[in-house]
């Protein structure tokens, strides 16, 4: 998939580097419950190729047109762990800090939700916490809509965490 800016493609062996490194910086994982390890980060990276193969989508990776560099990734998912949105196609992305604030998230989540409506998909949602300004202030430059009414405690975080609750934007067809 491709836009003016970017390319989003498969996962390269090479991007293992670059998005441990993301995974181990502070303010790109400051509203994740912990840095990365590179063993973590390379666990991750093998998930989404296995998702993507599994599924036909995924999270893909996400690299400038202008210099090939990868800059983070951002794509489709399926909920897979319970809450009122599980089951359903989710948004999402993260990208080295070096890349914010130059609309590229804007640029590769916009072509990700086309991809998602033009292959079927009826209803995207993504979620993130009420802390993370810059992911919901995103989620609504997209169209996404808030729907409080699907709010939820992330089972994956753990009780007590300001990190815990999760607020839920949707995407309709």
């Amino acid at each position: 998939m491709e836009t003016a800016r970017l390319i989003l493609r498969p996962w390269r062996d090479h991007d293992r580097a670059a998005f441990a490194a993301m995974g181990a910086d502070p303010e790109v994982m400051a509203h994740f419950p912990a840095l990365l390890s590179r063993a973590e980060s390379d666990a991750m990276v093998d998930r989404i190729r296995l998702m993507m193969a599994d599924q036909g989508f995924g999270f893909w990776a996400v690299e400038r047109r202008d210099s090939g560099g990868f800059i983070g990734f951002c794509g489709l998912n399926r909920v897979s762990f319970p809450c009122p949105v599980e089951g359903e196609v989710e948004i999402g992305w993260r990208l080295a800090r070096n890349a914010w604030g130059q609309g590229f998230a804007r640029e590769a989540a916009q072509a990700c939700l086309d991809w998602g409506f033009g292959h079927g998909m009826t209803r995207i949602v993504s979620f993130t916490v009420r802390a993370n300004v810059r992911s919901w202030g995103l989620m609504e430059r997209l169209g996404l809509v808030r729907r409080g009414d699907l709010d939820f405690d992330h089972p994956r975080v753990a009780d007590g965490s300001p990190l815990k609750r999760h607020i839920v934007y949707e995407a309709a067809a």
